[in-house]
C-alpha cells in the first residue's frame, strides 16, 4: 500500500506512482510496509536517519521498530523469529560498523537457512556530500563484500529508480528455498534527498517468490523402489521440519515404511515419543542397508564415531550400505563456508524440495507396500523391532536421569526433569538449547512448534531465544529458554529488549560458571599429552567473580531468582517464575549446574 507523508493510505493499484514532494527514503519505508514485515529490529545509527524518519513519520511506526542493544542481537532475534514462524523480520544496521557487528548473526542465519531481510546504509557515495571524517570512515567502496560470501544476495541501488525493483528481487531471493538472509544497502544521500519524480512500487498482488522445486517423477520412482526393497532403511532428516507440514510428512513416511528416524535436530522433524524415533541412538545404523538423507547435509556426525582428539571418523554403517539423497543438492553451497561437509558416495539423488517430495514419495511407497503381503509383513516386523529399541533407549534415559538426583551442583537431567514437571500441562515451546539434549530424552515433543531446532554457537542463544519468544507472544504459549551462562555473557543487554518490548518468557540458567565445551576439549588434550588436567580450566572458567545473573536480570526489568544450588529449591522457584511469565513479565531462574559437555 502507498502511504502519504501524513500516514494516510493512498490508492494501491498496480502501476500507480508515489506522489511527488516526499523524501526518497519514504519509498523504502513504503516497501517495508507493503511486504508485510511484522517488526523491524535495529540499533540506532545516523547513516539511516532519513529512513528512520520515514519509518516514524511517513509510516507511523508501522511496522513497529524494536530497539536492540547490538546489531548481532538484532539479526539473531530475526533469526529466531524466522525459525519459529517461517517468516522474516526486517533488520536495519548502521553502515560499515553496524554491519561488522552484525556479521556473526548473518553468518549463522545463512548456515541455518533463516530468511532475514538485512537493510544497511552507507555514507554518501558522492564525495561532495560527505561530512568530514565520519562519513568517510563510514563509507566502503562496496559494503556488501563484507558479507557477500554468506548471504544469498546483496545489492546497493545506484539511485531511487533502482530501489523498488531490487527490493522485490531481494525478497524473492530470500524466500525462495533454500531460504537465507539478504542484504540491501542504501546510500545516506539517496535516503535524504527529496523525491523529485514519481516512483512505481511493485503491485501488492504480484508473485513474491516462485513455486517450490518438484522432484523428477522417474527419479522419485527409483527412490521408492530403493526404500521398499531395503531391509533396514534409516531416514535422516535435517531441515524437513522448516516446512509447516514437514513434521507430519515425516511421521507418515516413517510409518508407511516402518523405518527408524534419526532426527539431526536442526529443526524438530519428528516427535520424540514416537516408537520409530531413534535420535541419539547410533546402534540403529549398524544394520542399515540404506540411509536416506532428507534435506540433510549433517550426515557424518550421526553416522560415525568421532574421535575428537585424533580427528578421525569410524563409520557405524556396513560397507555395503547404500545412500539416497533427496534435497537441494548443491544449490545452497557457499563459495566461502564449508558447512556443506564431505560429499557422500550417493547411489541415487533427487533434486527437490522435501515439502513436495516426501508426500509424493509416501504415496509411491504406500502403493507398492499395499499390494504385497511380504512387504507389509516386513514393515510390521521392522516397526516392531524399532519400537522395542526406542522403548529401551527412552527407559535407559529415564533411569539415567535419576542418578545423582540430589547432587550439588545440580545435574542437567534433574534440571530438565524439574522444568518438565512444571510445564508438561502447559502449551509450551522450548527455544534453542535443549538442556544439552536432556529435554529431548525426557520431554514429549509432540507438535512441530514445540522446538525450532538446536542451539548454535556461543553468542547466539539469547538473541534467537528472544526472537522465538517474540514469535509466540500473545499466543498463550509458555516459552522456555535453557540459557547457558557463557552465551548470556556475550549479549546480556538482550535481556533489556524482552522487558522493553514486553516479550515474556522463562529463562532457566544452565549456569556451570564455565565455557565448558572448550574446557572439556582442553581436558581431552591434557589426557593425551599427560599434562595436568586440573589446569585445563585456565582461560575457561567464569568465576572470581561469578556473575550474579538474577541481579543483572532484575536490573533490566525482569523477575528473577537465584543463584539456586540446592535442587530441592528449583520447583518452587520455577512455579513463581512461570506465574510471572503468565502475567506478562519475563522471568529468570539462575541454577548452578554441573559441568556437562
Amino acid at each position: 500500500m502507498n502511504i502519504d507523508v501524513a500516514g494516510a493510505p493512498l490508492a494501491g493499484a498496480q502501476g500507480e506512482a508515489m506522489p511527488t514532494g516526499v523524501w526518497q527514503s519514504d519509498v523504502i519505508a513504503d516497501l517495508i510496509r507493503q511486504y508485510g514485515f511484522p517488526f523491524i529490529t535495529l540499533n540506532p545509527g545516523a547513516s539511516y536517519r532519513g529512513l528512520h524518519d520515514s519509518l516514524v513519520n511517513h509510516n507511523g511506526d508501522t511496522p513497529p521498530m524494536l530497539v536492540c542493544q547490538h546489531e548481532k542481537v538484532a539479526v539473531q532475534i530475526a533469526h529466531g523469529y524466522a525459525k519459529a514462524t517461517g517468516e522474516p523480520l526486517a533488520v536495519i544496521v548502521h553502515n560499515v560498523v553496524g554491519l561488522l557487528h552484525a556479521t556473526m548473526g548473518i553468518y549463522y542465519a545463512y548456515t541455518d537457512r533463516a530468511p532475514v531481510f538485512v537493510i544497511g546504509a552507507t555514507g554518501p557515495m558522492d564525495e561532495g556530500k560527505r561530512r568530514p571524517r565520519v562519513d568517510w570512515a563510514h563509507t566502503a567502496n562496496v559494503q556488501g563484500t563484507q558479507i557477500r560470501d554468506y548471504v544469498k544476495w546483496d545489492y546497493q541501488p545506484g539511485g531511487i529508480d533502482g530501489v523498488a525493483d531490487s527490493f522485490a528481487r531481494a525478497w524473492s531471493i530470500m524466500m525462495t528455498e533454500p531460504r537465507g538472509p539478504i542484504y540491501m544497502c542504501y546510500d545516506a544521500a539517496l535516503q535524504e534527498a527529496p523525491l523529485e519524480a514519481p516512483v512505481v512500487l511493485p503491485s501488492p498482488s504480484s508473485a513474491t517468490a516462485p513455486s517450490r522445486i518438484a522432484p523428477d517423477p522417474d527419479a522419485l520412482e527409483t527412490a521408492a523402489d530403493m526404500l521398499v526393497s531395503a531391509d533396514w532403511p534409516v531416514l535422516l532428516p535435517q531441515f524437513v521440519g522448516r516446512d509447516r507440514n514437514g513434521f507430519a510428512d515425516m511421521v507418515r513416511l516413517a510409518e508407511t515404511l516402518g523405518a527408524p528416524v534419526v532426527d539431526t535436530q536442526w529443526r524438530l522433524n519428528f516427535p520424540t515419543e514416537h516408537p520409530l524415533d531413534m535420535r541419539m541412538d547410533k546402534d540403529v545404523f549398524r544394520s542399515a542397508d540404506l540411509i536416506s538423507l532428507l534435506d540433510c547435509r549433517d550426515w557424518e556426525r550421526p553416522t560415525h564415531v568421532n574421535d575428537r582428539i585424533n580427528r578421525t571418523l569410524q563409520p557405524l554403517f556396513p560397507p555395503n550400505c547404500k545412500w539416497l539423497d533427496i534435497g537441494f543438492a548443491d544449490i545452497e553451497i557457499s563459495k566461502w563456508a564449508t558447512d556443506y561437509q564431505r560429499f557422500p558416495e550417493y547411489d541415487h539423488r533427487v533434486l527437490a524440495d522435501t515439502a513436495l517430495a516426501l508426500p509424493a514419495l509416501d504415496r509411491l511407497c504406500a502403493a507398492r507396500i499395499a499390494g504385497d503381503e511380504r512387504l507389509r509383513r516386513k514393515v510390521r516386523d521392522r516397526a516392531g523391532a524399532v519400537g522395542e529399541m526406542h522403548a529401551r533407549a527412552r527407559q535407559a534415559w529415564r533411569e539415567q536421569a535419576l542418578e545423582n538426583w540430589d547432587a550439588q551442583p545440580i545435574t542437567l537431567p534433574r534440571l530438565a526433569s524439574e522444568v518438565w514437571d512444571r510445564i508438561r500441562t502447559e502449551d509450551w515451546v522450548l527455544t534453542t538449547n535443549a538442556f544439552e539434549d536432556w529435554a529431548l530424552k525426557l520431554w514429549d515433543f509432540d507438535r512441530p512448534y514445540r522446538w525450532p531446532g538446536k542451539a548454535l554457537g556461543t553468542g547466539t542463544q539469547i538473541g534467537m531465544a528472544t526472537g522465538i519468544a517474540l514469535a509466540h507472544r500473545g499466543t498463550g504459549r509458555l516459552v522456555v529458554d535453557c540459557q547457558t551462562d557463557g552465551d548470556l555473557m556475550f549479549d546480556v543487554g538482550a535481556l533489556w529488549f524482552a522487558a522493553k518490548h514486553k516479550v515474556p518468557f522463562l529463562c532457566v540458567m544452565h549456569n556451570n560458571r564455565a565455557y565448558y565445551n572448550d574446557w572439556e576439549h582442553q581436558i581431552t588434550v591434557a589426557r593425551q599429552r599427560k599434562t595436568p588436567e586440573e589446569r585445563a580450566y585456565i582461560g575457561m572458567d567464569i568465576m572470581d567473580p561469578a556473575p550474579d545473573f538474577s541481579t543483572i536480570a532484575r536490573g533490566f526489568g525482569w523477575y528473577a531468582e537465584g543463584p539456586i544450588e540446592d535442587p530441592g529449591d528449583i520447583g518452587g522457584a520455577l512455579e513463581r517464575a512461570i506465574a510471572k511469565v503468565k502475567s506478562g513479565v519475563p522471568a529468570l531462574v539462575d541454577t548452578i549446574t554441573q559441568h556437562a559437555g
